[in-house]
C-alpha cells in the first residue's frame, strides 16, 4: 500500500502472502522478519533502534544499537501498532489497534494496550483444517 517507508529495506524479510497496509514504517536497522500470512494495519511502526537509557553521555553523543523484530505466521497487527526493538510476536497472535508492544508476545493470544499485555488466549490452529470460502 502507498507510503510504505523503511530505513534501509534490505533488512526486511516478508513471508508469503504478508500484507502491509498504508503508512507502514519499518526502522530496519536490524533484521525484521515477518511470517507468512501476516496482516499489518495502517500506520504500524516496527522500530529496531535502541538508545542508551542510563548512560547519559552516550545518549548525548547519539549512540544507538539495534535489535531484531520477529512476527510469527498468521499474526495480525491492528492499526497504529508500534513494535519495539528485540520483540518477538508469536504465531496466530492478534495485537489490538494502537498497542505498543515492548515485550515478547506468545503464540495464540490477543494482546492490547500500552504496553501491550495478553488479554486472552485463542484456540490453537488445527493442522490440515481447510475452511470453505
Amino acid at each position: 500500500m502507498p507510503r510504505f517507508q523503511c530505513s534501509y529495506g534490505y533488512n526486511i524479510r516478508l513471508g508469503a502472502n504478508a500484507f502491509v497496509n498504508a503508512n507502514g514504517f519499518f526502522m530496519d536497522d536490524a533484521l525484521i522478519t515477518i511470517g507468512a500470512d501476516v496482516r499489518i494495519g495502517p500506520g504500524a511502526q516496527l522500530m529496531t533502534a535502541l538508545h542508551p537509557v542510563d548512560d547519559h553521555l552516550r545518549r548525548r553523543e547519539g549512540w544507538e544499537r539495534a535489535a531484531p523484530i520477529v512476527i510469527g505466521e498468521n499474526t495480525w497487527l491492528g492499526a497504529s501498532v508500534t513494535v519495539g526493538a528485540g520483540v518477538s510476536i508469536g504465531h496466530n497472535a492478534v495485537i489490538g489497534a494502537g498497542s505498543v508492544v515492548l515485550h515478547d508476545i506468545p503464540d495464540h493470544v490477543v494482546a492490547a494496550g500500552s504496553p501491550a499485555r495478553v488479554v486472552r488466549r485463542t484456540p490453537a490452529e488445527v493442522e490440515g483444517l481447510q475452511r470453505e470460502h
